[in-house]
């Protein structure tokens, strides 16, 4: 009787705890779970999973800060198509007050230069790569060879690819990107605060971390 009567006085979970757990599990799932659960698109995998702490510009900008061990915090890769697109995303990200230093392959390229070689320098020489996957990606060459070199580059870390999904069906997303989070283009004003979020939080690990300065 005794541990009857325990188990109906019993406290249930609180109600923070309980949001906690769901918040959780809603923003953990990963880009391949969502787009096969969802409907003719990807979700919004990484809608709302940023969580950033307080950075000041200066601890990114630093003149010691590890972000100077490379010539570009961003490379863009992105199909000619939607070169107005992107060239809106560069000039929102150069505009913000860490001074986002952006690879455009149109603008920055070298005249002259290999193709090749401009794609494989930009990608090795940018802290993170941004991929938007549109439908005119999906059928530029160049486009695809410059995902495989990012995901080469750097297969484990986590935030330097940065998958960003606008008008393609999940059958036709690219399935080397499924084991990461994507931000799913809806509004540009969100999806470029979602892109700059992400580079300052990978910026602002890189410049904490013990091991930065051997990059």
């Amino acid at each position: 009787a005794g541990w009857f009567r325990r188990l109906l006085h019993k406290p249930k979970p609180s109600s923070v705890e309980s949001s906690l757990n769901s918040g959780c599990s809603a923003s953990s799932s990963p880009s391949s779970s969502s787009a096969e659960s969802s409907g003719s698109s990807p979700s919004t995998s990484l809608a709302g999973s940023v969580r950033l702490s307080p950075v000041l510009v200066s601890d990114i900008s630093a003149s010691g800060s590890a972000r100077w061990t490379k010539s570009y915090d961003v490379c863009i890769c992105h199909s000619e198509v939607d070169l107005k697109l992107v060239e809106e995303l560069v000039s929102y990200l150069e505009g913000q007050p860490e001074s986002f230093r952006c690879f455009l392959q149109l603008r920055d390229a070298t005249p002259g230069s290999a193709v090749v070689t401009e794609l494989c320098d930009a990608v090795q020489n940018s802290h993170c790569w941004v991929m938007l996957i549109t439908p005119s990606f999906l059928q530029d060459p160049w486009c695809k060879y410059q995902m495989h070199q990012a995901l080469a580059e750097a297969p484990m870390a986590n935030g330097r690819t940065i998958p960003v999904v606008k008008d393609v069906d999940r059958k036709d997303y690219p399935r080397e990107l499924r084991s990461l989070y994507y931000i799913y283009m809806t509004t540009k004003e969100k999806s470029f605060k979602q892109i700059r979020d992400t580079v300052v939080r990978y910026l602002q690990e890189l410049c904490q971390s013990p091991t930065s300065g051997m990059e």
